[in-house]
């Protein structure tokens, strides 16, 4: 397993790649990249914004509202950016904190009154004063953030009052990142204690172990106000509030008919890796996953907040199963998801983790190479990295020449990440008023996206595709670079500019049938002189164009997210002479695809070939006394029927590519009916 040490080096190699690549800040960088672990993880919600006010005894630069528990969280860090881990003291922690409060309770006396409108900590400053005159924050939660390790004179801070609200505290440091590394790339993260009464289903499966609980309301409160998002971290829905029908039914439930919540409810599915149990309750729970009733638990916990419901006579079914093979872990979790979410419509996005689309980057990121350039011999990769992590994962058993090896061929600059492939391809399908809500509706929007397109076609996710979505990654962070060092650059609304000016680009060539031919960009790992030109034209003409909104929507951040200002910036004028050596024709483009999809059909049609010949001839002997067991022999084709059979006579020495087709087939549909090859 990695150490601490190796996982400090390479989160700091990750910062500096970062902010070489994108043209950040080193602080901007460290603060996205840990925000996005503790978004994930459930730490944060998908809220979480960057916003910088630094000045004599007040520090912050970030904020983030959790509207269902009511509980508001300013961000503070301090980065030492050192190649040894830094120690945070106690000193540095109690500053920070204390600039944090002094913050706070000025925007609560009316602070951004004296702020610029369009800057973001007006609406920071605005926002906690308006939440606060409408009783919306229950809690205030300070954070600081810190690649340091925290001193270990701090067992514990007390909580505090700003303006007789409570505040707690809390320290995201090096150990903390480095836990949320472990609990991604193997197992463990959290342990909840309770006591509830089970029983325990009887099952001969070597993957989980059931058991049907009883919740009272009360308990399902407490745990949820601990862990909030994290215990739905993995699940296909958060809290709608009480608008659904469902919703509803539920509130009036508590309300009215508690007694009889537990004959009315489904109850909770959940999944978990570890249990301890006596004297019939069990007592732990590692991992706890709500993957099916997160309305029922949001509902609950919403009743006794904010609707102050009594909660106490509510019971509440739960079935836990507990995957027994820590590896199959998140596979699991996606499966048991997927099928217990029927009753209601679940976004495409929802189960995109278990897509083929990760599949097939992961094997092109692989397989192809990055020409060679500047003098270099060195050929390399882009490495695509599905979970945070896999990059650093994937070197943690390798001798270190070996290591040096996989360093070379896969330098830390050419590492993708899935959120920001989504950003990037979100852009150029002209989607920037999504990309500007944040990572995550970003990522939920691409992966409804390219869900659709395999529904379509299997095969759209060919190599050429490969190649144009990493050009389009170049593209993004030579823009980010290109408006960082603008001259007209104001330090402010960087992510809105760049998005909104490659957005226009596409635009632009779509407007007129054309396409742009992304192999420059590819074989030169650069943008072409030409193509960096008109950028720099586009992105000043967005900035001038989204700094300055229409009346009554002075928050520019705001504005960036509503379609309205998609429709606005759409109209600028682009002249695309300067890059007519890279546009192409609609029939041109349509060549190139039907060609890659030919090609990218034969290379499948070998691999499945190589699956039947490479299976051991016993499994296909089982499969075939499976369809006939279980009587699935009346569900096959003639055809079908007639090649599984010959097949384990002996009959078909190898088969064609045509056969081999219906033997995957039929491998593949018995497997996901619960078939397992002894």
């Amino acid at each position: 397993m990695v150490s601490l040490e190796e996982f400090h080096q390479d989160f700091i190699q990750s910062i500096l790649s970062d902010s070489e690549s994108r043209g950040l800040m080193k602080a901007q960088s460290f603060f996205e990249l840990v925000c996005e672990d503790l978004m994930q993880v459930g730490d944060l919600t998908k809220n979480y914004q960057m916003a910088e006010f630094v000045k004599t005894g007040v520090e912050v630069y970030g904020y983030d509202y959790d509207e269902d528990r009511k509980l508001f969280t300013l961000i503070n860090f301090q980065f030492f950016q050192d190649d040894v881990i830094e120690t945070l003291t106690q000193q540095q922690v109690g500053m920070k904190f204390k600039r944090l409060k002094k913050f706070a309770e000025l925007s609560m006396d009316g602070m951004y009154q004296n702020l610029e409108e369009t800057s973001d900590a007006y609406s920071l400053a605005y926002n906690i004063h308006r939440h606060n005159q409408n009783n919306l924050i229950d809690k205030f939660r300070f954070l600081i953030l810190t690649d340091g390790k925290m001193t270990k004179n701090i067992t514990s801070i007390q909580n505090d009052l700003v303006h007789d609200i409570e505040c707690e505290h809390q320290i995201i440091d090096i150990d903390y990142l480095y836990g949320i590394f472990k609990s991604e790339n193997s197992s463990g993260s959290y342990e909840i204690d309770l006591n509830i009464p089970y029983l325990e289903a009887q099952s001969a499966s070597n993957e989980y172990q059931s058991y049907l609980g009883i919740l009272d309301g009360e308990q399902l409160f407490n745990i949820y106000d601990e862990y909030g998002q994290k215990l739905l971290e993995q699940n296909v829905r958060t809290f709608l509030q009480f608008r659904g029908g469902v919703n509803k039914g539920i509130r009036n439930t508590i309300q009215y008919n508690p007694d009889m919540f537990f004959a009315y409810n489904n109850g909770i599915t959940a999944t978990a890796t570890h249990v301890e149990t006596k004297d019939g309750f069990i007592t732990k729970i590692r991992d706890f996953q709500i993957v099916n009733g997160g309305q029922t638990t949001s509902s609950i916990y919403a009743a006794k907040k904010n609707s102050k419901l009594d909660i106490s006579n509510v019971s509440v079914q739960m079935k836990l199963s507990v995957v027994k093979n820590i590896e199959k872990k998140s596979e699991f979790v996606s499966s048991v998801s997927q099928y217990a979410n029927t009753q209601n419509k679940v976004n495409k996005s929802d189960f995109f983790s278990n897509s083929p689309f990760h599949k097939e980057m992961k094997d092109y990121s692989k397989r192809v190479w990055v020409s060679t350039r500047g003098g270099s011999q060195k050929r390399t990769h882009w490495f695509y990295e599905r979970v945070r992590g896999e990059y650093l994962n994937e070197q943690a058993y390798l001798t270190p020449a070996k290591k040096k090896q996989f360093q070379i061929e896969n330098p830390k600059h050419q590492l993708i990440e899935k959120t920001f492939l989504a950003k990037s391809e979100n852009s150029w399908n002209r989607k920037p008023h999504i990309v500007s809500k944040g990572a995550q509706y970003s990522f939920a929007e691409f992966a409804d996206s390219v869900t659709d397109i395999l529904e379509k076609n299997e095969l759209a996710i060919t190599e050429n595709y490969f190649k144009d979505a990493v050009s389009r990654v170049i593209l993004f962070r030579s823009t980010e670079k290109m408006v960082s060092n603008a001259s007209w650059y104001e330090n402010a609304f960087r992510a809105q500019i760049v998005t909104y000016s490659i957005a226009l680009l596409s635009e632009t060539i779509r407007k007129k049938k054309l396409f742009l031919d992304f192999s420059k960009v590819w074989e030169e790992q650069r943008l072409p002189t030409a193509l960096q030109e008109l950028m720099k034209v586009i992105t000043k003409k967005v900035h001038e164009k989204i700094t300055n909104p229409p009346p009554g929507s002075a928050n520019i951040t705001q504005w960036c997210k509503k379609e309205l200002c998609w429709n606005d910036v759409r109209g600028i004028d682009i002249d695309l002479v300067p890059i007519k050596k890279m546009l192409i024709t609609t029939e041109e483009a349509r060549y190139e695809q039907k060609s890659e999809k030919k090609q990218k059909e034969l290379d499948n049609g070998i691999e499945i070939q190589a699956f039947v010949v490479q299976t051991n001839f016993e499994h296909w002997i089982q499969l075939y006394s499976y369809y006939i067991n279980s009587n699935g022999i009346r569900s096959l084709t003639i055809t079908q029927r007639d090649i599984l059979k010959k097949y384990t006579d002996g009959r078909i020495g190898l088969p064609s590519e045509k056969q081999s087709k219906v033997l995957y087939f039929l491998y593949q549909r018995a497997v996901k009916e619960g078939w397992e090859a002894l």
